[in-house]
């Protein structure tokens, strides 16, 4: 036994100094991201490398799953970590397999460095096998919605994961009780809920209904789940007439006016009694359920008020959750879509009288299957004044949605190269058009690495 552990420390250090040969190599050939890479790599060299890291984090582990929010929730609960002045190891970019987890820690860690939290995005499949190394102290649950079906299957597929996941770790959960499928990880485990009361759209830019097609949840008694309130998908105040189930108790109350440009977010600590605001500069109200979330995990962790709301104010996302950038001088907003409940909500949300490119590939990391298209709500971009550019190389299939979603065959453009899409859209010398820019997942890579 002692032979293993001494060479398993061995596999763990070398792990370590390739790791950073590795991602050097990388750097200076210039031929990838190294946000995965590197990883594969370390957990050749050393399978258990994950199992050796949790001793290098002082005080929680935190990981954060779901299908959709999980990269800004992260990414916002880091921040206010990092407000907190505290040492933070996060794969910030969205790497969230195995190799991608492996990946951030292998370019982190050093012998005598610790940090305070690790804040982990964890893919849904890929949970359970990275509790099988990595002892999480909490788990964020933010929802459960239909996603690529070729990759996860049907919704009770991705809960099976989580739930196996859930049941080989003690971490504390922390879960939207809005979400009844979400709601279900908590029975006989120490869980926090939060959800929101009320919801009050106070703009008249975005939309808050939609066309999309509303999944219909049964109750575990077997009969279809009521609402009083419906926020949105199975998002809301649910219960079951026949066994008298409901939404769970909460732990954090919001109440949250949702702005064209930010939302505004009272959260009652149902622990101190006292009520909480904060502003957030996200659009929409999936990204106001991300804020709650981050905002209780920071609550349950300790965090003053303060800090928080410091973080939540400045906090700015990347990586084309409702991303800002500039191109050839116009304002853009990138947002990612790559679902039928996220999409519907991401179009809520888009400024009608901006030039939009929705860039759709297929790429197994987007899912083969794009039938998602057509349970989206793209009616919500029949009135669109500007420029409507489809792109990547689902192009036409997204222009023949788009012409059945009431948009004339005319004013849509197809050109499937992206950057030359994007390009079109930013052609005007009227800086003051904006550009709307939704791509699937691979696109969204592609355009993180142009220059304008």
């Amino acid at each position: 036994r002692l032979k293993d552990y001494f060479m398993g420390r061995v596999r763990f250090y070398t792990a370590l100094v390739f790791a950073r040969l590795t991602y050097l190599a990388i750097k200076l050939l210039n031929r990838s991201s190294g946000t995965s890479f590197v990883g594969m790599m370390t957990l050749k060299i050393c399978p258990n490398f994950l199992s050796y890291c949790k001793k290098y984090i002082k005080k929680s582990a935190i990981t954060v799953s779901g299908t959709n929010g999980k990269t800004t929730t992260s990414g916002l609960i880091s921040h206010i970590f990092e407000f907190d002045k505290c040492r933070i190891i996060h794969n910030v970019k969205g790497a969230n397999m195995l190799t991608g987890i492996a990946n951030v820690f292998a370019l982190n860690v050093l012998p005598f460095k610790k940090f305070d939290y690790a804040v982990l995005e964890s893919d849904e499949a890929y949970l359970t096998k990275l509790y099988d190394y990595f002892e999480s102290d909490f788990l964020v649950v933010t929802n459960l919605f239909r996603d690529q079906l070729d990759r996860y299957g049907e919704l009770s597929t991705t809960a099976s994961f989580i739930q196996n996941a859930i049941d080989k770790s003690q971490a504390k959960l922390i879960l939207n009780a809005d979400d009844p499928l979400v709601t279900n990880f908590g029975k006989g485990r120490d869980a926090v809920y939060y959800g929101f009361e009320e919801v009050e759209f106070c703009s008249d830019v975005h939309n808050s209904t939609s066309n999309a097609p509303m999944e219909v949840f049964n109750c575990i008694c077997g009969e279809p789940l009521q609402y009083s309130k419906q926020f949105f998908a199975q998002q809301g105040h649910y219960f079951c007439k026949s066994c008298g189930y409901k939404r769970p108790e909460l732990s954090y109350k919001g109440y949250v006016k949702v702005y064209a440009d930010y939302s505004v977010l009272k959260v009652y600590s149902v622990s101190d009694g006292k009520s909480y605001e904060f502003k957030l500069n996200l659009v929409g109200l999936y990204n106001a359920y991300n804020a709650l979330a981050a905002i209780a995990c920071a609550f349950e962790n300790g965090i003053d008020y303060h800090t928080i709301k410091d973080a939540v104010s400045s906090y700015q996302s990347i990586f084309g959750r409702a991303e800002k950038r500039v191109i050839n001088g116009h304002d853009t907003l990138i947002q990612l879509i790559k679902n039928p409940t996220g999409a519907s909500e991401v179009l809520k949300t888009v400024d009608l009288s901006s030039n939009i490119v929705i860039a759709i590939n297929d790429n197994y990391a987007d899912g083969r299957d794009i039938s998602w298209l057509w349970d989206s709500d793209f009616e919500q971009l029949k009135n669109a004044s500007g420029l409507v550019i489809t792109s990547g190389t689902r192009a036409n299939d997204m222009a023949l949605r788009l012409k059945y979603a009431g948009i004339p065959q005319d004013r849509i453009i197809v050109e499937e190269n992206i950057k030359s899409a994007i390009e079109i859209a930013a052609k005007s010398d009227n800086i003051e058009e904006r550009i709307t820019i939704l791509p699937s997942y691979t696109a969204l890579l592609k355009i993180s690495k142009m220059k304008f």
